[in-house]
């Protein structure tokens, strides 16, 4: 009887187990064309996007996707350029920020300047953020024109691209996968959160 007990519960326990696991189609999507040499977890973001200060700065989901991805995973944020008057000097902004390490440092001030003060209304006001987040003007200025910064704004384009992307916020894991942010659980945000971030850790370590 008691082997009984014990299959039968290892029996409801995998069943769990595969009924928590997220699905192709509902949590996430395959892609077609998987895009070869992307980012392990790549997000791509806008400013000018309210859902995305939503998805950053209230909800946390990053942050969250962050504390639960395997050691050694790199996580990369892509800016896009085809929202808001800016979008495309916003986009060479973020890659200032990347080539001078300064995201986590930029990310609420920029937001907060777009989304809730509305003072960003030229290029120079796009650089005000940076000195005032800490950043010396005469690196700023170096780095706006910079071999590197160029690049890393030819990456962020191109990724968008290969990947067919339609709106933001939105995240891709390996070049293959594409979360589904409409197949979590909606039940709270609390769940919503836990569902996208343990999607992402599943397709991390998917083979």
């Amino acid at each position: 009887m008691k082997k009984i007990f014990l299959a039968l519960a290892g029996m409801i326990l995998a069943f769990s187990a595969a009924a928590a696991q997220p699905t192709d189609g509902k949590q996430f999507i395959t892609l077609d064309k998987p895009v070869a040499g992307e980012p392990q977890v790549l997000e791509f973001f806008s400013f000018y996007c309210p859902h995305c200060y939503d998805f950053e700065q209230v909800w946390h989901v990053a942050s969250a996707v962050k504390e639960k991805l395997p050691q050694g995973t790199k996580m990369t944020k892509y800016h896009v350029e085809f929202l808001g008057p800016l979008g495309k000097e916003m986009t060479q902004a973020w890659a200032v920020a990347m080539a001078l390490g300064v995201e986590d440092k930029i990310t609420a001030p920029m937001f907060e300047a777009v989304q809730k003060t509305q003072t960003i209304q030229s290029v120079a006001d796009i650089r005000d953020v940076f000195i005032s987040a800490g950043v010396k003007g005469e690196e700023y200025d170096a780095a706006w024109n910079s071999f590197v910064v160029k690049s890393l704004v030819a990456q962020q384009e191109k990724a968008a691209a290969d990947l067919q992307l339609q709106g933001v916020p939105a995240m891709f894991v390996n070049g293959k996968y594409q979360v589904n942010q409409q197949g979590m659980d909606g039940s709270s945000l609390d769940a919503f959160v836990k569902d996208y971030a343990d999607t992402v850790k599943y397709l991390v370590e998917k083979k």
